[in-house]
């Protein structure tokens, strides 16, 4: 049955505003993160309290159950991409991956095997692939690139509140109310996204019921001059054209049918998927091994475990907005290549710290802190080069890529490599605390972040050329 377009939905000038799209995708984001945050800190006391695993075993089960979230994400982005960019809207399967979300909610809080805890981290991970593939693709869709940078450094900022409140809010409920009381904030948070996606109309649908917000603020020449401006952004120069991303006609049969395929072979978009791959090792190695480390040098319960993760949200909170408009201002190589450089001083120093008392824990919490900041500068270099690097594809190949462009094709990728580091770094963190020490498994990822450092500057993008926004307008 087809829409009839003549008769506007209600509200459809507040439900297609950019504020509440961006606050959607954000409140979707932070759910996802916080859901997945929140049994951090209580997983090893689940399993020891309630699954009856022994504390020897518990690095492991832990390690493994972090690993079938992200493993779940890297198998399912792709095939949610690709069917995202072929559908008409992408409201549907965003609803489709709350309810994957929901049912993991039910089984983490009601599983009384470790079969049971697998399949929900499963299903977790399923949803992420959707969110994080969907969502970052409408964000792109709303904003477009000339202010994805400060959009996704503002919903990091927030979204990392989830991400790292989680821990403690759950530390701190599963100490004084149970689990009942942990996965009851879960289950509110979860009615509040499911009513903010339920209500959104994406802007292209919105134009066709003739609305269309930009129009009201932005027209004839200044449109076409900030349109130039965006283009010229992120490392462009005056002297870079359409024709230096051209594809050649004579591709191969599978490069014409995901044409996608061929943007991954540019350095700048390979080096910035590397970026995301080591963001996600970075934070799978805290999620991995704090709670652990807590636990063996300073004999912390949950509450403890949970507050301990309280000193990587302000940075987060502070720099990641800045630090996103610098990558926009910019360009990412500054962002990426100082924040990988610098992270590797914290990872050190937290070989510091042994078991003791409150200095012990004191000098822990300002490394830890430290490395918050780090954080936030490394948090939207990867989306924002990858999204210049295929935007330039797609305007100058529009036969190749269509007119919508492949762009939820992108963040799925980019949910595969994202989540791929999240199996991997909890599994290569247990695995060489185990074997080398805390202290050396930090140094060991200090090295990788020094690696990445380095590629970060040597391929992503360059400090752009002072634009004149107008002096090109009339080209396009």
């Amino acid at each position: 049955m087809a829409t009839d377009y003549s008769k506007p939905p209600r509200g459809l000038k507040w439900r297609s505003n950019t504020l509440f799209i961006i606050s959607t995708v954000g409140i979707g984001l932070f759910t996802d993160l916080f859901l997945y945050g929140i049994v951090v800190p209580i997983l090893p006391f689940i399993l020891n309290d309630r699954l009856n695993i022994p504390h020897s075993e518990i690095q492991k089960y832990v390690s493994a159950l972090l690993a079938c979230f992200a493993g779940a994400s890297v198998l399912f982005s792709i095939p949610v991409g690709i069917i995202a960019d072929k559908l008409q809207a992408r409201q549907l399967p965003f609803l489709v991956g709350l309810f994957a979300l929901l049912a993991s909610t039910f089984l983490l809080y009601l599983g009384q095997t470790i079969g049971v805890l697998i399949l929900a981290r499963i299903l977790q991970g399923i949803s992420a692939a959707v969110v994080w593939t969907i969502g970052l693709a409408m964000v792109m869709d709303t904003v477009g690139s000339d202010k994805l940078g400060v959009t996704i450094g503002s919903i990091f900022s927030f979204i990392s509140v989830g991400e790292l409140a989680a821990p403690v809010l759950g530390g701190v409920v599963y100490k004084k109310a149970g689990a009942g009381a942990v996965f009851g904030m879960g289950f509110g948070l979860l009615a509040v996204d499911f009513a903010m996606r339920l209500a959104i109309i994406e802007k292209k649908t919105a134009r066709k019921y003739g609305y269309d917000e930009d129009d009201e603020g932005c027209r004839g020449e200044d449109r076409e001059a900030d349109e130039r401006t965006a283009l010229l952004s992120n490392g462009q120069t005056k002297d870079e054209n359409l024709e230096d991303w051209k594809i050649r006609t004579d591709q191969p049969s599978w490069i014409r049918k995901f044409p996608i395929l061929y943007s991954l072979g540019n350095k700048r978009l390979l080096t910035a998927e590397l970026v995301a791959f080591a963001q996600a090792i970075l934070l799978a190695v805290f999620d991995a091994t704090i709670p652990t480390e807590a636990q063996d040098l300073f004999n912390f319960d949950s509450l403890k475990v949970g507050l301990l993760f309280a000193p990587l949200i302000l940075p987060y909170l502070l720099f990641g907005p800045l630090c996103g408009k610098g990558v926009d201002k910019y360009g990412a190589r500054l962002a990426a290549g100082f924040g990988f450089g610098y992270l590797v001083l914290p990872l050190l120093l937290l070989r510091i710290p042994h078991a003791g008392g409150t200095a012990e824990i004191v000098k822990f919490c300002i490394f830890l802190s430290m490395s918050g900041c780090g954080l936030a500068l490394i948090s939207a270099p990867s989306i924002v080069e990858a999204s210049y690097v295929v935007e330039r594809y797609h305007q100058a190949n529009k036969e190749f890529f269509g007119e919508e462009g492949p762009y939820a094709q992108l963040y799925a990728i980019n949910s595969v490599v994202f989540s791929a580091g999240l199996t991997l770094g909890p599994l290569i963190a247990g695995g060489l605390r185990e074997r080398i020490g805390f202290g050396n498994m930090n140094a060991v990822v200090a090295g990788l972040c020094a690696v990445v450092s380095g590629l970060s500057f040597a391929f992503l993008g360059k400090i752009p050329k002072v634009v004149d926004r107008h002096t090109f307008a009339g080209d396009f």
